[in-house]
């Protein structure tokens, strides 16, 4: 008897196949892309209100045990932001300036507990954490 071998066709991708699949990932890397970089960005926003915060009871602390703030420490800086104090004998002031990832984002605290913030996703009277939150 004759034996028939059949031979299997070997098929790859076509160009135009090739094409769509590359432009379906493109497609998904510009959608995903800006979303993870406001991720991590409202992650170095929290490293920034959270040290105001503390700063701001370290501030109070040392207040209370001597009457005054001139003299008291600035909290340090951060990875993504750096801090300044200006203080006085019955008031102060601390600001976040951000650096890298959040350059142009800037927060504010005060004695009487005033937030500010400045950055591109909005500015106003209260700490603006995520884009398009508002005061």
């Amino acid at each position: 008897m004759d034996t028939v071998v059949s031979v299997r066709q070997i098929r790859g991708f076509s160009l135009i196949e090739l094409m769509i699949a590359v432009v379906i990932v493109g497609i998904l890397a510009a959608v995903s892309v800006p979303s993870y970089r406001d991720y991590v960005r409202r992650g170095a926003i929290e490293e920034a209100t959270s040290t105001l915060s503390i700063g701001r009871v370290d501030l109070e602390r040392y207040f209370l045990d001597n009457r005054t703030y001139v003299g008291a420490t600035c909290p340090s800086a951060t990875t993504h932001f750096s801090f300044t104090c200006t203080l006085t004998a019955t008031t102060y002031l601390i600001t976040a300036s951000g650096t890298d990832l959040v350059n142009g984002f800037g927060y504010t605290i005060d004695n009487a507990d005033t937030r500010t913030t400045t950055s591109s996703w909005g500015s106003g009277n209260c700490w603006i954490v995520r884009k398009g939150e508002g005061c």
